[in-house]
């Protein structure tokens, strides 16, 4: 079975050469026409990591960390725009970038095993999302054991459905980002947020103890994914082979808007999902540590819409993530190995890896929330390794010829890298020593 984005007249293939098919439209049309990178690329601002940590944090300390939530948006903002610029200016993606940087294969083979220990840990998240939306839908029917097996099947069912169409891809996870996002409009609407106490966090950072700083660095590794660092250059990247210089700074225009705007939106409903567990959980003093407690206790609180509300977007979430992992997952092998692999077989050797630990764990009576935040902590520590290649290619003349970055974007993204790797020497020094 092909590869789901193979080169169809819908879009070009993702990871190949070849040309567009037609030219780059102006204005609205023009825009709408490039539509979709960013889309999936925020789709890691509100995946089931950021349902975790953000739940965690709201139900914990209020609306305290909201500041953690902004500065993560901003900082992933910035990163998936030069991802997206780095494949518009070059046509190749940042993983064969590194690729062609490393040379033998010696070199590249641990880059690329690195990599790809963040797309399992990025995939265990977007499964323990899908379980536990299946759980908790089910009125527990449906345990969580044999909801994790059913889970195991969630991207069959959207690859399935759009069948070779990649846009039909783009369109499905637009939807159900639209979705999460009108979920949480009602949420919002529903909890009735101090608004006074939201402001307060937004803009005072506040940090106190090594268990906030845990949940800072879970906010940040669920939000600046490596692995959306690595596949918005290989969509922007299948968008411009073959475009005159014009024409690619047309594109970036319109990149620019894509992600400011998609972003923009992912970033607010992220920020949604921990106001609504502060107003919710923390203002009535209520300890929430599980998702399952955050679904039963939203219902009397709120009513029972509320928490089927709560279930349907950590479901959509799941779903949307798990697709856009896969997509991942291919442009890093394709991009590393310079070969490829079967999407559908790649997902059966993910899911593998992650049901057969995960149902050991819940068996084990371990809480997918509590393993929702450990995994995006360990994402956040794996970082640097698209971080670092993404900001030195950037900035190289060599590399982007006219697109590359204005001294103030590099120094804005070397702050961004400082603090993010800070924060997790922060974390390690505190963690490890006595």
């Amino acid at each position: 079975m092909k590869p789901p984005w193979k080169r169809t007249p819908d879009a070009p293939e993702l990871g190949r050469g070849g040309k567009m098919q037609r030219g780059i439209g102006t204005g609205l049309s023009g825009y709408l026409s490039y539509f979709g990178p960013a889309t999936l690329a925020a789709v890691a601002y509100i995946d089931p990591g950021n349902f975790g940590t953000d739940i965690t944090a709201g139900a914990r300390y209020g609306y305290l960390l909201l500041w953690a939530v902004l500065l993560a948006n901003l900082m992933g903002m910035l990163l998936q725009y030069l991802s997206g610029k780095l494949g518009i200016a070059t046509s190749q993606s940042l993983a064969e970038l590194i690729r062609q940087s490393l040379g033998r294969r010696s070199r590249v083979i641990p880059y690329w095993l690195a990599s790809e220990v963040f797309a399992v840990f990025t995939d265990l998240a977007e499964f323990l999302g899908v379980t536990s939306a299946i759980y908790l839908l089910s009125g527990g029917a449906i345990s969580l054991l044999v909801a994790a097996w059913i889970s195991a099947f969630d991207v069959i069912v959207v690859f399935a459905f759009a069948g070779k169409k990649f846009r039909r891809i783009e369109l499905m996870i637009t939807m159900l980002v639209f979705g999460i996002g009108l979920g949480y409009v009602y949420e919002i609407f529903l909890v009735g947020p101090n608004a006074v106490a939201v402001g307060s966090g937004l803009i005072i950072p506040t940090l106190v103890g090594s268990n906030q700083l845990f949940l800072v660095v879970g906010i940040i590794g669920a939000t600046v994914m490596p692995h959306a660092l690595v596949l918005h250059s290989s969509l922007t990247k299948a968008r411009a082979v073959g475009l005159d210089l014009e024409q690619r700074k047309k594109l970036l225009r319109y990149h620019k808007w894509d992600a400011i705007g998609n972003l923009t939106v992912a970033g607010l409903i992220n920020m949604a999902i921990l106001i609504m567990s502060a107003a919710a959980f923390f203002a009535a003093g209520l300890t929430v540590a599980t998702v399952n407690e955050a679904y039963k206790t939203l219902a009397p609180l709120f009513g029972f819409a509320a928490s089927v509300v709560f279930a349907l977007t950590l479901l959509f979430s799941g779903l949307s993530s798990s697709t856009v992992g896969v997509l991942a997952g291919q442009s890093i092998l394709e991009g590393f190995l310079g070969t490829k692999l079967n999407p559908w077989f790649r997902r059966i050797i993910l899911r593998v890896i992650n049901v057969i630990p995960t149902s050991i764990a819940i068996s084990l009576h371990y809480d997918p929330l509590l393993l929702l935040v450990y995994s995006q902590v360990v994402l956040s520590l794996m970082i640097p390794l698209p971080l670092i290649p993404l900001i030195y290619y950037t900035s190289r003349k060599k590399v982007m010829g006219q697109f590359v970055n204005r001294r103030v974007i590099t120094a804005l993204a070397l702050l961004t890298a400082g603090v993010i790797v800070g924060l997790n020497g922060v974390l390690l020094y505190t963690t490890l020593l006595p």
